[in-house]
């Protein structure tokens, strides 16, 4: 490896220390709570080289979250993942499935996230935008899966693609995700088990 590749390594195992650290920080004591120093102590790196690599704590937290939604660091958005292109062309039932999967894949790994950012938007502004921001983005994302859906299939009586697409959200959301697992103590393999009985009851005819 020449010089130049180690020293590219070096920052991207560093940033990926970081982001670790913020998330255990972050998940263990809330956004609030966690200060720029203390990731910087949790990454065993200087507080100067964290400022110098996010600039903010929103910007690590909007990293992180952007990471851990993907389960890497490729800048491929979620409509253009495989998952994705499989379910558009996939059968009405088999696409419902593929879309419980990937949402239990992504929850999987992202609800504890998810729940830090929307406890703490009620009282900051920045998270509260960043909510929102996620929020439209999986809006955006069920109302595409709702529209190829109603190409093959007629929906269930009374609805629209909107509506369809509202009641994906609903089910498909981290905050009923993180209420049946992490609360209430649902296996994953449970809660995808009801949420594909619940898209398939409220969405097909």
């Amino acid at each position: 490896m020449t010089e130049k590749g180690a020293r590219a390594a070096r920052t991207m195992a560093n940033r990926a220390k970081m982001l670790a650290a913020a998330r255990e920080l972050f998940t263990t004591r809330g956004y609030t709570a966690t200060t720029m120093k203390a990731i910087a102590e949790e990454a065993g790196m200087a507080v100067q080289t964290l400022y110098f690599t996010f600039a903010t704590k929103r910007a690590i937290l909007s990293e992180l979250l952007d990471t851990e939604i993907a389960g890497d660091t490729e800048p491929i958005a979620t409509m253009d993942r495989a998952w994705f292109a499989t379910a558009l062309t996939a059968p009405p039932a088999d696409q419902l499935r593929f879309q419980v999967d990937a949402a239990a894949t992504i929850f999987g790994r992202v609800s504890p996230l998810l729940e830090v950012i929307r406890s703490a938007a009620a009282t900051d502004p920045e998270l509260a935008e960043l909510w929102q921001t996620n929020l439209a983005q999986r809006h955006l994302v069920q109302r595409r899966l709702a529209e190829a859906l109603a190409g093959k299939t007629p929906l269930r009586a009374g609805l629209d693609t909107a509506r369809a697409a509202d009641i994906a959200l609903a089910v498909l959301s981290p905050e009923t995700y993180h209420l049946l697992v992490r609360e209430r103590g649902w296996t994953p393999a449970e809660w995808t088990s009801w949420a594909a009985d619940a898209l398939t009851c409220q969405l097909l005819p």
